[in-house]
């Protein structure tokens, strides 16, 4: 079984942990769906939050649908000018049989404007 990467983003619509929660369970359960994967196909996952997003860690939604053996990390993405606001963005490394070019990089909502080359 080979090793993949998985990028995926959604940009929230306001910093409240109920929100966070709710829209990063959906990226995730997309990014399992797309890439028919199970759970016990997760290496690690590394999330990102923007400087303004303040209400809750990314992380705990993957631990409220069942992710409490994956190890997960969280870490604030740069500050740059202009950057698109309230985005949380996750880089799942994941064993799969897909190869890379059939992986389903996921960008929800408005952060498929960041990837466009990618998202589907």
């Amino acid at each position: 079984m080979a090793v993949r990467a998985v990028r995926g983003a959604v940009q929230l619509e306001r910093d409240e942990a109920g929100h966070m929660r709710e829209q990063v369970e959906e990226l995730l359960t997309a990014v399992l769906e797309r890439n028919a994967l199970q759970t016990d196909d997760l290496i690690s996952i590394w999330f990102t939050a923007t400087p303004d997003l303040h209400s809750d860690f990314p992380a705990a939604a993957a631990r409220r649908i069942g992710m409490d053996d994956v190890p997960l990390i969280c870490a604030q993405e740069l500050d740059v000018e202009g950057a698109m606001p309230r985005v949380v963005r996750l880089l799942a490394h994941v064993e799969s049989e897909l190869p890379k070019s059939a992986i389903a990089h996921v960008y929800l909502g408005a952060a498929a404007a960041l990837r466009k080359d990618i998202a589907q």
